[in-house]
């Protein structure tokens, strides 16, 4: 490895860094780029396909981006925001896709129906009050509500079969929705990265970041296989370690990460693979969450493709474990502590006691609790026909508040220094969805005297930077057709409501 500056270091070999790489690697190529990963290879936390739902999170779905407000009211603002994201991302791929810098998109990316799934006369009232504010919207164009259990049951026939006839249920389905394997996306990223010059340094673990009197950043780094230590010298950083990007940024000093602290949630799913099971369900399915759950805790009946290989995923069922990372160590929360923290965290340990009672009774839950939970989605289950898997960490971001004194935020958030030498990336989901639009805002963000002139490259790869879509139907439609033509996502039919 060369001893001179790199333009560029990426530490952690997630969707994040792939993506900045990438990005990059386009509008300023000349650049120079290395990637640090500790692990063997990369995509192996939370970008890997078994460790996360691979939603391609548009909100198409997700009840938690369209709350119910005190007067009954729901605002479809947020849902649209992340849905805008999400088609910047899409984009990106499909440019990437045709210029073939990225392979067959079905590697990666495949339609598959999004629905939302409810029990109840509240909940159903709700939900029809969803679809009502969505249903005109553009970029929500398609989506279909219906009441009657027949419909529900010919849209995807394992929340139908066996149900109580007794029980009202409704649901939402938006055909337009998609299945990302963000591990073979990453890998995918990351190949063409290193075809084009990049570095990738695996089993590295970066040990500091210090930045030196000539204003570059002194990066040591330990070779995993036999210890050798490692430095190198930077003029950029980005630490895209996943829940390693605390304890990095605390070390780098800087003191816009004071005040910030991280709270790890630790995941299960049930999976079964059995072809006849899985070939009676076609959607990602979502549901209500529990009072004081978590919004990555939202239960989930997912169609997943992995590797070409489809499986059916339950859950998640939420836990904790003071680790930031599956790899990491039982001292990662009580270590990221620091006296800026403190107070924060402990405001958010006393106003957030219906998340801790609520991850206590995950954690107290046995096999036959988790099933009954499947079970209400899907009442034909056999416990015999689905294994329990360890998903990802999520470390959610706590933070100061003037008013609270600590918050905790359900979300991603880029801390980046004042000269924007160094950033890194807080927080969990829709994360890996909108990865594209998250790294062009800190490309803004960390250059801002060159973000104009890679503007107009940008624009080239991503036609609506900049701009939005649900307020240009027209545009929204032309966009839309066009990457799902590039990416090979199936024609969507029209919408329709199915009232019982």
């Amino acid at each position: 490895m060369s001893t001179d500056p790199i333009d560029v270091v990426l530490i952690g070999g997630g969707i994040m860094s792939a993506t900045l790489g990438s990005l990059i690697q386009r509008v300023q190529p000349d650049w120079s780029i290395r990637i640090y990963e500790s692990l063997g290879a990369v995509a192996q936390e939370s970008s890997n396909p078994w460790n996360n739902a691979g939603t391609g999170h548009a909100a198409l779905c997700e009840l938690n981006y369209m709350p119910e407000a005190a007067d009954g009211s729901v605002d479809p603002a947020k849902a649209i925001s992340i849905n805008e994201q999400f088609q910047l991302s899409r984009q990106y791929w499909a440019s990437l896709v045709a210029a073939g810098h990225l392979p067959d998109p079905r590697s990666f990316i495949n339609a598959t129906p999004h629905m939302t799934f409810v029990r109840g006369r509240d909940n159903i009232r709700y939900l029809r009050k969803r679809y009502e504010a969505l249903k005109d919207q553009p970029l929500f164009e398609g989506m279909e509500y219906s009441e009657d259990p027949a419909t529900i049951g010919e849209w995807t026939p394992l929340l139908t079969k066996k149900r109580s006839a007794k029980q009202r249920i409704a649901a939402t389905r938006q055909t337009a929705g998609t299945d990302v394997d963000f591990g073979a996306l990453t890998r995918a990223l990351v190949d063409d990265l290193v075809d084009n010059g990049a570095e990738l340094a695996l089993n590295h673990r970066v040990r500091s970041i210090k930045r030196t009197s000539d204003g570059l950043w002194r990066i040591k780094v330990r070779h995993e296989v036999g210890h050798t230590p490692h430095e190198a010298t930077a003029r950029f950083v980005f630490v895209g370690a996943g829940g390693g990007a605390l304890h990095l940024l605390q070390k780098s000093g800087i003191p816009e990460i004071k005040g910030f602290g991280g709270f790890p949630i630790s995941g299960q799913f049930l999976r079964t693979s059995d072809p006849k099971i899985v070939a009676q369900h076609q959607a990602k399915v979502y549901g209500k969450a529990a009072v004081g759950a978590p919004p990555m805790s939202v239960p989930h009946l997912d169609t997943r493709v992995v590797d070409g290989e489809a499986s059916l995923l339950f859950g998640p069922y939420a836990g904790f474990s003071p680790k930031f990372l599956k790899s990491g160590s039982w001292w990662d929360l009580p270590g990221s502590v620091r006296a800026g923290n403190l107070g924060p965290m402990l405001a958010v340990a006393r106003d957030n006691f219906d998340l801790i009672k609520y991850l206590v009774g995950e954690l107290l839950a046995n096999r036959d609790k988790k099933m009954k939970a499947l079970q209400e989605f899907m009442p034909t289950a056999k416990s015999e026909d689905w294994e329990l898997i360890t998903a990802g960490q999520r470390v959610q971001v706590m933070k100061k508040d003037p008013k609270k004194g600590g918050v905790l935020q359900f979300g991603t958030e880029v801390i980046a220094s004042a000269d924007g030498s160094i950033a890194g990336l807080l927080g969990a989901s829709p994360g890996a969805s909108t990865a594209v639009p998250i790294m062009i805002d800190l490309l803004q963000t960390c250059f801002p005297d060159r973000y104009a002139g890679w503007l107009p490259t940008l624009k080239k790869l991503i036609p609506t930077v900049g701009t939005t879509l649900n307020d240009r139907p027209k545009e929204a439609a032309r966009v839309l057709a066009e990457t799902a033509a590039v990416l090979e996502l199936e024609e969507q039919p029209a919408g329709q409501v199915v009232r019982a």
